[in-house]
């Protein structure tokens, strides 16, 4: 076959994954339900059972109405009592007589009600030595001005609040068929961010804060998605959320904080979530990914310009990389370097390059699996991939019973791996690592024991983490995000916490913090 969709084993039950065997895992984990095993630990928070009897499982991946004062009970003399009595006096005294016409019995009895309590909250006051006074029923029928601040202030925490079929924002989101990209919203003006989300920062500090979105807005949650920049845009393409996997396309513009929805044309590719996105020119390579329990090898091409997605064809003959997701995928030298993942059963370490030398053709690509030299990392999956220079560097990830800490770098020239001797240890999966300068801007993820919020700078010449001061208001903790570099700004798109997926986007202003200490010429030293 030329393409090769499998499902983790099968849609049935696999007797990998029933069978008690720890060494195997359901998929690189996407949704850590405990703590995960630090290395020297055999037990496993994604195998069921207990002693050396497990088994696993495929991983899909992530005022009520005060009453008016009139008719408020009796009791003490109070201000609201009161304000209504005069209030319905003077709107008597001063009402021609030739519209005072005289009430119906039902309405006399009505009003002899309704005016009682207030009548005697009144004649009490006036027994402890004020001068009585005998209030006059008041006809009008109108809300009192406390009702109609009730009603407002109800309809204003109804709006805010949203009901469970709104958004974040308040906006209706439109029911959809599963996969099936829905209707989406317009904004057509950006929200500003309020005092209580700003905080007054020095300019030379890095400073956390929420885009200020508009336009077409995404209406789903964006999670295991990619987002690939192109000039100043970048296109987002699948992921998924509670519902379900996604075949859409969205951009977002970073210079206007605008969000589009183009429609594309040709061989659309299938719902899919942690697949890989990589430009080639103005064309994007999609690899990989998948949907519930099927796993991918597929390729598709996107063209930017013509908005036409492409399929190539493979001969027969040609070997395949196995189908995978959580993969990591760079270009170097015109190829495009894919890493790891997981096949449903294991992960994966191996190494493939699909040539694009004669451009993104499709029926000019070329698959080969590449043999590196010396000790590879462990089998990963969600972990995360630069090229600096010649250098693949790898941060993180999960087999599925650990959360890795380690840091390899791989010459792509002698492929020769390397591991970073780290002076601290920093557990990381479904993280990003963007490259600024001469750091890797590390964000988020999971530790092994849940998701943060954390920025770790990784600075390339010296192989050694460091600490920054940041301000503002980061984002919340998560992972399954996407980040990119965009005038010097850090975005981080989407996310998922665990219980909630998000739609949001924030940005890091790096300011002369990030740029000022860098070396703006260096290499990584890797034999």
């Amino acid at each position: 076959m030329q393409h090769t969709r499998s499902p983790s084993a099968s849609t049935t039950p696999s007797p990998i994954l029933d069978s008690p065997r720890p060494g195997h895992l359901s998929d690189v984990p996407e949704e850590p339900s405990g703590t995960l095993t630090p290395p020297g630990r055999t037990t496993s928070p994604y195998m069921q059972g207990t002693g050396s009897t497990f088994k696993g499982y495929a991983s899909t991946s992530s005022l009520g109405s005060v009453a008016s004062a009139a008719k408020s009970p009796a009791g003490p003399r109070n201000p609201s009592n009161l304000r209504i009595a005069s209030s319905s006096s003077s709107l008597r005294a001063v009402q021609p007589p030739a519209q005072q016409a005289s009430p119906s019995a039902s309405d006399r009895d009505s009003d002899k009600a309704s005016i009682a309590p207030s009548v005697a909250g009144l004649m009490t006051s006036s027994a402890a030595g004020s001068p009585t006074a005998t209030p006059k029923k008041a006809r009008s029928k109108s809300p009192s001005g406390a009702t109609i601040r009730e009603r407002r202030d109800r309809d204003r925490e109804k709006r805010d609040k949203g009901a469970k079929d709104k958004d974040k924002d308040g906006e209706e989101a439109p029911a959809v068929e599963k996969g099936v990209p829905p209707k989406p919203r317009y904004r057509e003006a950006p929200r500003m961010p309020s005092a209580r989300e700003c905080e007054p920062a020095p300019a030379t500090l890095m400073y956390w804060s929420k885009a200020p979105v508009y336009g077409f807005l995404p209406t789903h949650g964006l999670r295991a998605h990619t987002a690939t920049l192109l000039d100043s845009v970048a296109w987002i393409w699948g992921g998924c959320d509670e519902k379900g996997c996604w075949k859409d396309l969205w951009c977002f513009h970073t210079e206007t904080m605008q969000w589009t929805y183009p429609s594309t044309l040709g061989d659309v590719p299938p719902p899919c979530r942690a697949h890989t996105a990589t430009l080639v020119d103005h064309k994007i390579v999609m690899i990989g990914g998948g949907e519930g329990p099927y796993y991918y090898n597929d390729v598709y091409v996107l063209d930017t310009i013509s908005r036409r997605w492409s399929r190539p064809v493979f001969p027969p003959t040609m070997a395949l990389p196995p189908p995978r997701r959580a993969h990591t995928a760079v270009l170097f030298k015109n190829k495009i370097w894919v890493f790891g993942g997981g096949n449903g059963s294991m992960a994966l370490n191996d190494l493939w390059t699909l040539d694009v030398a004669n451009g993104v053709q499709v029926d000019r690509m070329k698959w080969e699996l590449v043999q590196t030299r010396g000790r590879k990392p462990t089998a990963r999956g969600y972990h995360t991939a630069n090229l600096v220079g010649n250098v693949m560097v790898i941060v993180g990830g999960s087999d599925g019973r650990e959360c890795f800490a380690d840091i390899w770098c791989l010459n792509l020239d002698s492929l020769n791996w390397h591991r970073v001797n780290l002076n601290k240890i920093y557990r990381r999966l479904s993280h990003t690592a963007t490259q600024v300068g001469s750091y890797l801007f590390i964000w988020g993820g999971h530790d092994g024991t849940s998701y943060t919020s954390e920025l770790l700078l990784f600075n390339l010449v010296s192989l050694t983490y460091e600490q920054r001061t940041v301000a503002g208001r980061p984002p919340s903790a998560r992972g399954y995000h996407a980040a990119l570099l965009a005038d010097s700004r850090l975005f981080i798109l989407g996310g998922f916490n665990g219980s909630e997926v998000y739609d949001d986007v924030h940005m890091l202003e790096l300011a002369g913090a990030a740029y000022l200490p860098q070396v703006t010429s260096f290499e990584i030293d890797v034999q």
